[in-house]
């Protein structure tokens, strides 16, 4: 099958202003990682223009090779133990209201960095004690003891992606499984934290399987959703099946909502961070509010 054009709705505008200029100085600066550059997001002049970027911990290679991921894979680096510092330093400089964390995934370590998390979660509310702190984790292949390290910390919001519906889950990710990533939600869910995961959609799934996914992760308690468009960051990875239009992210959208999410975020150009600090704040400071 040949390459799929692009359609109108995804060709965006690249802008640039001084805020963009002043991150980009502060993640060189700080030699800080991002998963909008390493991710080869389409988002990042946006959200950079904007002062928002998605921070991404444990260095720049996984260990980890999934068929839709533009980030590095091979032998990663040792930890950097400065880097939680550095992270919680430049979210004062930034000013951030809310910021994202992510990280590769590090199955060379024995805690898969799981104290690395805590460390940079710990770092950050010390120095920024009034920023919502959203993860975006790994697995840590649903281990209770691992996971219980990171909660531990207290983020506001914890997210793990399960990515794809079930059917293509083993055939675009490595190792992660579908059912493992589901527990880990529920582990997160059960220790009272509000919850996050994402998909993206436009790798063959049917809406019948995305619904399904839908219900599948509210049913272990998750709260916010996001939903997007796949693109093919490299030649490397796997091509697009389809583009969904806008109707139907529109679509996916009313469908959770009446699942019973507290709040979805679908579009084409929709990514697991994307303007999360206006999607999810409220329902962030409910949770603080009430503990």
């Amino acid at each position: 099958m040949g390459k799929i054009e692009k359609p109108s709705w995804l060709k965006i505008k690249l802008q640039t202003n001084e805020k963009y200029s002043q991150i980009k100085q502060i993640v060189e600066l700080n030699q800080l990682h991002t998963i909008c550059s390493s991710g080869k997001c389409p988002n990042i002049n946006d959200c950079w223009s904007r002062g928002t970027a998605t921070f991404m911990i444990g260095g720049e290679i996984c260990t980890r090779s999934c068929k839709f991921c533009a980030t590095q894979s091979g032998k990663p680096m040792p930890l950097d133990a400065e880097e939680p510092a550095r992270i919680a330093h430049s979210v004062k400089i930034m000013n951030l209201k809310h910021c994202v964390i992510t990280s590769v995934d590090r199955d060379d370590l024995v805690d898969k960095g799981a104290h690395h998390w805590a460390s940079t979660i710990k770092a950050i509310r010390s120095e920024n004690p009034s920023t919502i702190i959203e993860v975006l984790t790994p697995d840590f292949d649903a281990r209770k003891d691992l996971l219980g390290i990171v909660f531990e910390a207290k983020p506001d919001i914890f997210s793990h992606n399960m990515e794809t519906i079930q059917r293509l889950s083993n055939t675009i990710r490595s190792r992660a499984k579908y059912d493992v990533s589901l527990d880990v939600l529920r582990l997160a869910s059960k220790a009272g934290f509000v919850t996050k995961t994402g998909i993206m959609v436009g790798l063959g799934e049917t809406e019948e399987e995305v619904v399904t996914l839908m219900q599948g992760v509210r049913n272990v308690n998750v709260r916010l959703f996001t939903i997007g468009q796949y693109l093919q960051p490299t030649k490397a990875n796997i091509p697009v099946t389809q583009y969904i239009t806008p109707e139907q992210f529109s679509k996916y959208e009313q469908l959770g909502l009446a699942l019973g999410f507290d709040n979805i975020a679908s579009g084409p150009l929709v990514r697991s961070s994307y303007m999360a600090e206006n999607n999810i704040v409220s329902a962030s400071m409910r949770e603080r509010n009430n503990s």
